[in-house]
């Protein structure tokens, strides 16, 4: 008796190889692809700001006067502020590009594309009452606990990290 050693169809070996080849060749590709950023990192663990300090922020007035009043953002008042404060800049790090995420949250990218989470300041930041008014509907304007928090306003194509 002889045993009859079928062999497999030539489409099917061509198949079965290229298939096995993939991992190998998408090995070797273009290097020039810049890989996805690192996972973000959160910063507020164990800090309380991690926004650096205005120099031209409007300082309180004592007693009564007739300069210019001002108006404490706090939580989502001064997230939403200081992201229209950066949103625009260049470069990385905190001093450059602001970004604000689908989950809400505003962070910046630094040098090696790590996101961090920024937090704003626990004393709030003191803006000109004229400028503040169109952060007044958010809550921590003057204080208030209500109001709309950065989720409604995310834009859908950003990262939900």
């Amino acid at each position: 008796m002889t045993k009859f050693h079928k062999k497999a169809p030539l489409p099917a070996v061509v198949f079965l190889s290229a298939l096995l080849s993939v991992p190998f060749l998408s090995s070797c590709g273009d290097r020039s692809r810049v890989a996805s950023p690192p996972p973000p990192v959160d910063d507020t663990v164990g800090r309380d700001v991690n926004y650096p300090a205005a120099t031209n922020q409007p300082q309180a007035k004592k007693g009564l006067s007739t300069g210019q009043k001002v108006a404490i953002l706090a939580g989502a008042a001064a997230l939403y502020y200081i992201y229209q404060q950066r949103k625009n800049a260049q470069g990385a790090g905190p001093n450059g590009k602001y970004y604000l995420s689908k989950n809400g949250r505003v962070y910046y990218r630094d040098q090696q594309g790590r996101a961090h989470w920024v937090t704003p300041p626990q004393e709030g930041i003191r803006v000109p009452e004229s400028e503040a008014q169109q952060y007044r509907d958010f809550q921590g304007y003057n204080g208030r606990s209500t109001g709309r928090d950065l989720t409604d306003i995310a834009p859908q194509e950003a990262p939900t990290y």
